[in-house]
This record gives C-alpha cells, sequence and structure tokens, in this order.
C-alpha cells in the first residue's frame, strides 16, 4: 500500500485504530481494483469472496425492482467499506454494486479476512463499532425520508456537502442529478424544480456546481419542524 491508501484505511470507520501492522496483513499483497464509471462490481446473489475499501470515487449498492427500476440503497464515498456483511450472513451479495465515477478501490479476501479475524480479536472490535456507527446513519436517513419533506432531504444533502464552520459554500454534486433524485427519493423533474425554489435560501445551480450563500438559512430549512 501507498502511504495515501494506508491512511485512507486506516481513517476508514471499519479499521479505525487498528495498528498499521494488522492493517498490511489484512490487504496483503492484492492491488487496488479500479473501474470506470458505470462498471458492475458485483451482482446480486454472486458469491461474497471479497469486501471493500473505496479510496476514490463513488459506488452506489441496489437491487432491481420487479417494474425494472433501481431501488437505491447506498451510495459510498472515499474511505466507506461495504460488501463486508456478507461473510456473515448468506456469503453472497445481497445487491447490486456500480462505480457511479471511475473508483479505485482495496480489495478484501473474505476467507483471508476471517482467519485475521480469529488471530486478532481488536478487528472484530473494531467492526462492531462500525456496525453501530452505520446503524445510527440508516437511522438518521429513514428520519430525514419519513420525517422530512422533499426540499428539507435536499436541503440535509446539500449541507452535509458544505465544508463545516462556513457561512458560504461553493460545491459540486458528486454524482449525476438522476441518481441524486433517486438517493432523496423523488423524481429527476421534481429535484429541478426544487433546485429553483432553493433559491429563496441562497442557493444557486449552475448544472452541478451549486452555490450556497447562507449555509446557516439552508441548514434552518433542513431543521425545520
Amino acid at each position: 500500500m501507498t502511504p495515501e491508501e494506508l491512511w485512507i484505511l486506516r481513517s476508514s470507520t471499519l479499521f479505525n485504530g487498528l495498528s498499521d501492522q494488522i492493517l498490511h496483513k489484512i490487504v496483503g499483497n492484492e492491488p487496488p481494483r479500479r473501474y470506470a464509471k458505470g462498471q458492475t462490481i458485483f451482482s446480486q446473489g454472486e458469491d461474497a469472496d471479497h469486501f471493500y475499501v473505496i479510496l476514490s470515487g463513488w459506488v452506489k449498492l441496489y437491487r432491481l425492482h420487479s417494474s425494472g427500476n433501481e431501488i437505491i440503497l447506498h451510495i459510498f464515498k472515499s474511505g466507506d467499506s461495504f460488501a463486508e456483511a456478507a461473510m456473515f450472513s448468506s456469503y453472497r451479495y445481497p445487491a447490486m454494486a456500480e462505480a457511479v465515477e471511475d473508483t479505485s478501490m482495496l480489495s478484501i479476501n473474505c476467507n483471508h479476512f476471517k482467519k485475521l479475524l480469529g488471530e486478532n480479536p481488536e478487528i472484530a472490535m473494531s467492526m462492531l463499532a462500525s456496525t453501530a456507527v452505520h446503524l445510527k446513519s440508516l437511522v438518521l436517513e429513514i428520519e430525514q425520508v419519513k420525517g422530512r419533506n422533499s426540499m428539507q432531504r435536499l436541503a440535509f444533502f446539500l449541507i452535509d456537502l458544505c465544508p463545516s464552520d462556513t457561512m458560504t459554500a461553493v460545491i459540486e454534486l458528486p454524482y449525476e442529478k438522476n441518481l441524486v433524485a433517486s438517493r432523496l427519493g423523488i423524481q429527476p423533474e421534481s429535484l429541478s424544480r426544487l433546485l429553483k425554489k432553493l433559491r429563496g435560501y441562497g442557493v444557486h445551480c449552475d448544472k452541478n456546481m451549486i452555490t450556497v450563500s447562507d449555509v446557516v438559512a439552508l441548514r434552518d430549512l433542513a431543521m425545520e419542524e
């Protein structure tokens, strides 16, 4: 691993707090895997022989509805791990994974990893902590979907992209607008209308670039009861 790859692995929720020696053992000699935008990483029902930590790019996890529509389960970013749960349940991937942008990932062999778990209990403790953090994130997402209207969900999404402790921000949507809409549970045409309505809160959109001139106002909208 390069120093940058090691830093990302060390900073991930799944492996936070583990020594560099153990991190090197976990990854082994496998080089990073690279996927082009739109490339399938694994398909639903395939043997779960590896899980992944994203170094750069974005990955969407989704299932196909009987109608043929995609149901987005989650979108992962740099530093996130995914598919690790499959090696402890059905041993098959429960969903599809696809690179949203050109993506680089560390690939970890499941059999190798389970062997290390038996030799290093601290890895198991780290995974428990990661599961707790992920559960908290899922609860927050459900709360946002169920308890907030579509404009508030979009406001939450944009606030999350803004740097902390800033009054204004210029941000770039991390992936295509139709995927943002799917992620927020709204129609693509509704997303365009909502972005126009947010102008009253200091939000201006130019293609994928978003200017937020009043972060406080946008945060207040997101948190409005």
